[in-house]
């Protein structure tokens, strides 16, 4: 990138002579921050002629005070935004809160308090603070998730989805306490207990709400409109977990019933010497003999107990129970046990798998736990019949399996597929391990499902369009049952049906929080809007999609995906022209407390930023965060390390309004200050564009080192070039401290983040002289400082390095048989 030389300033007042001011940040940053929101400086329009960028980092939940972590989040963010703004962009960065959740209800139960009135008082507070970090963020776009303005649309949203077949009602497990006769969210189960009375929780079905997020498995699939980090899209596939194989059915001895498996590797099939249900199989009852009911039914009710994530841990140890009944391999005919077990979900697959231990790592450990047989089916080349030691899982070659022994186990796979396809046991199909969404909530503070359920005719109605919002009532009871206090409130669930007027029932579970912030992003661009579909389809056009979306990749398989189906489903619906929300994504580390621990008030280690603000301003802070390393990689907070930016902040602070003595102008000085400036202006601008704020930082200190040296030996013109860029370059970084120094002491035009960003010129960063490391045979041996428009003659080079008396040494009396010469960087002799 080249461009004109910046053109010299005239000096001012302070850089001739004037008593310089003190730095005092306290006094400086109010000031600004309230100079901005008066001037709606950062109030985003569609009405630009330059190229959008909409930069959104994700909503933070109305938790109450800010910790250090949110500033990693949203300073940080900020200081990109900045950039953005000033390298030529209409910057969109918008805030607001996610507001729904179990916290809100938690605070009702424990502090007497209404949830909307804890909420709101969080976002009072939380407001103020993040207002202090001196952000560029559009207060004017602000939302809130639990307001009625907001949620209505939720409830829209859902009713379209009912219309079009994607939310439908089914039955799902539940956390169910028996002595408080509730449902308990996953938060509210510790160890396996209700969290209030400690009774042992159970799992139970009740008739609960999904959405078909399934109807768009191998849409989610595709990444290729997105610039996404390669983990976030992996764990993305993973959760979607497609895979290619055959489902087929094995038939239960003596019994009219079959039990339906699914396996990638049909290849084994020879080698099952079991099936496993899971314990919530509908044929487990069915298929229990008399002699092993109460085995089965004391195992049905200890799973009952665990959770999925428990139940599928690889560090469980595997433990199953023989139903007392057999089925018949369908391939060879032989007669193996049924079992349950709890590694099996009845949510996942057909509900049962085949157990083939010699190809599988869980089917060997169980098979050894409760001795099992083993039959290989595919082993490795050259297998000499004996025993397995484990199981083999790798491609290999097929034994024991009738007429396909001897071919390639990949082979296999396609040969025994068409075999079972041929003779109609079952057919090759595509599985994947995502399920519906599981929408509904069993709790007040969230977005009342709009349903309605006629005790006539009509059956499930949803909620009249004109009727909406259904709102959350005032006056719920909140009382640690682990009911919803919607389901005793009886003016809420009595109704009327709405389309045959007869008594009704409303729903009383309310949406999943996910449902808030899978399209947030979307109203960003006009909170206020008041028609369908929630937001202004002429402005989503123009910002959508987000350009750059910053947060924590814990998100990657729930609010990400759910808002990448969420998109998909609207732009079915006709209401937005993009099928991806979010362009680009990063995924920030993660801020420790000074102990090293993720932060939390149960270990005292919460930093409160407010305590720095009022100190040592804003801008030390957020520079700090930046410096303490890497943005995806986070770190832990170390007061004692923040020094090392205050300092910076406060000879930037001098460099402007202490008066500079010249006693005489040095061309060489100039040459070199100009030379770093433009260096500079070039390093930065690509750390900014690639999120490496802590070496950007260190490169604005290594310049400001290079002014101090040259500040009494430079032209005015040199001078104030330097000045002018360094003062652009730290704007986003500390944009109270850039502000000041150029509006109010250099008389610059108002704002500074209003300027454009500096550019460098090529021929000006380019190097005087050149070092060159030499070596022999890969070995560093010495340096060549050469002229730079030396640096690529090979031949001039190799003849100063073999000059060299090490080099000579080494070469003497042997021949160079080899040069590798990568200009201006090295050069290697390889001899013998």
């Amino acid at each position: 990138m080249t461009a004109e030389p910046v053109p010299a300033e005239p000096m001012t007042d302070a850089q001739t002579g004037a008593r310089a001011r003190r730095y005092s940040p306290t006094e400086i940053e109010p000031r600004w921050q309230r100079q901005w929101g008066e001037d709606g400086l950062y109030v985003a329009s569609t009405d630009s002629d330059r190229p959008k960028y909409y930069a959104l980092v994700m909503f933070p939940y109305t938790s109450g005070d800010i910790h250090i972590g949110h500033w990693y989040n949203f300073a940080v963010a900020d200081v990109h935004a900045r950039y953005k703004s000033m390298h030529g962009f209409n910057v969109l960065m918008p805030m607001g809160y996610d507001a729904f959740g179990l916290p809100a209800e938690n605070a009702a139960i424990d502090r007497g308090i209404h949830p909307h009135t804890w909420t709101m008082d969080n976002i009072e507070r939380m407001t103020r603070q993040i207002k202090t970090m001196g952000g560029m963020y559009d207060w004017s776009k602000t939302l809130a998730a639990c307001l009625p303005e907001y949620y209505k649309w939720n409830q829209w949203f859902f009713i379209k989805f009912f219309e079009k077949g994607l939310a439908y009602r089914a039955k799902a497990p539940v956390n169910w306490c028996p002595k408080d006769q509730g449902v308990l969210a996953n938060e509210q189960v510790k160890d396996g207990r209700c969290w209030r009375c400690d009774t042992p929780v159970v799992r139970r079905d009740l008739e609960q709400w999904f959405f078909k997020i399934t109807a768009y498995a191998d849409e989610l699939l595709d990444f290729s409109q997105i610039e996404w980090p390669e983990r976030v899209e992996t764990m993305q596939k993973n959760w979607v977990g497609r895979s290619e194989g055959v489902q087929f059915d094995i038939p239960v001895e003596d019994s009219a019933h079959k039990i339906s498996v699914y396996t990638t590797r049909i290849d084994t099939v020879f080698g099952i010497t079991w099936v496993v249900l899971a314990p919530e199989h509908p044929l487990v009852d069915t298929l229990t003999t008399p002699e092993q009911r109460e085995a089965v039914t004391a195992y049905q009710q200890q799973t009952s107990m665990l959770s999925e994530i428990d139940r599928q841990s690889t560090e469980k140890e595997k433990s199953g129970v023989p139903l007392g009944t057999y089925a018949i391999n369908p391939v060879n005919g032989a007669r193996v046990p049924i079992w349950i077990a709890d590694y099996v979900l009845g949510t996942y697959g057909t509900g049962a798998v085949m157990g083939v231990p010699a190809s599988d790592e869980r089917d060997f450990e169980f098979a050894k736990k409760y001795e099992l047989p083993i039959i290989p089916v595919v082993v490795p080349e050259g297998w000499d019949g004996s025993e397995l030691a484990a199981a083999y899982i790798d491609p290999g070659v097929m034994v024991n399996s009738g007429e396909f022994d001897g071919l390639p186990s990949e082979e296999g796979k396609v040969k025994v597929a068409e075999w079972i396809e041929a003779k109609g046991i079952g057919q090759r199909t595509v599985n994947y391990r995502l399920r519906d969404w599981l929408i509904s909530r069993q709790r007040y503070w969230g977005t009342p499902i709009p349903m309605v359920y006629c005790q006539g005719p009509c059956g499930i109605v949803p909620v009249p369009e004109a009727d909406l919002p259904v709102v959350l009532p005032e006056d719920a009871e909140f009382k640690p049952t682990g009911e919803s206090p919607l389901a005793s409130h009886p003016t809420f669930t009595r109704t009327t049906c709405p389309t045959c007027g007869g008594p009704a029932r409303r729903e009383t579970d309310t949406m999943d929080t996910f449902m808030d912030s899978s399209w947030y992003f979307l109203r960003f661009t006009d909170p206020h809007y008041d028609r369908p579909p929630g937001f202004d389809t002429e402005k989503t056009d123009y910002w959508m999609p987000v350009d750059q979306y910053m947060g924590g990749v814990e998100h990657a398989v729930m609010h990400l995906l759910y808002s990448r189906f969420f998109m998909r489903v609207l732009r079915d619906l006709g209401l937005t022209k993009e099928s991806e929300p979010f362009k680009r994504l990063f995924n920030q580390g993660a801020i420790l407390g000074p102990d090293g621990f993720r932060m939390s008030k149960s270990k005292g280690n919460v930093v409160n930023p407010d305590d720095y603000v009022t100190t040592i301003g804003a801008d030390a802070v957020r520079c700090y965060l930046m410096f303490i390393g890497p943005w995806d990689q986070g770190g832990p907070w170390n007061p004692a390390g923040i020094g090392g930016v205050t300092r910076l902040l406060g000879r930037v602070w001098a460099l402007v309004t202490e008066p500079r003595e010249v006693q005489s102008v040095d061309a060489s000085a100039e040459s070199k200050l100009r030379r770093a400036v433009h260096q500079t202006i070039r390093d930065v601008t690509d750390d900014m564009e690639k999120f490496r704020f802590n070496t950007m930082l260190a490169k604005l200190m290594t310049l400001v080192n290079g002014m101090y040296e040259a500040r009494g030996s430079v032209s005015d013109e040199v001078w104030n070039e330097a000045i002018r860029s360094l003062l652009l370059m730290i704007a986003p970084s500390a944009p109270h401290l850039a502000e000041e120094l150029w509006t109010t002491e250099l008389g610059r035009p108002y704002s500074i983040h209003r300027q454009p960003w500096p550019t460098w010129d090529d021929a000006v960063t380019a190097e005087d002289e050149i070092r060159l490391g030499v070596s022999v045979n890969g070995k560093p041996r010495g340096e060549l400082v050469v002229s730079s428009d030396q640096q690529a003659n090979e031949e001039r080079i190799k003849t100063l390095a073999l000059a060299l008396p090490r080099v000579a040494a080494l070469v003497e009396g042997k021949t160079v048989r080899r040069v590798i010469f990568v200009p201006g960087k090295m050069l290697n002799l390889v001899v013998s």
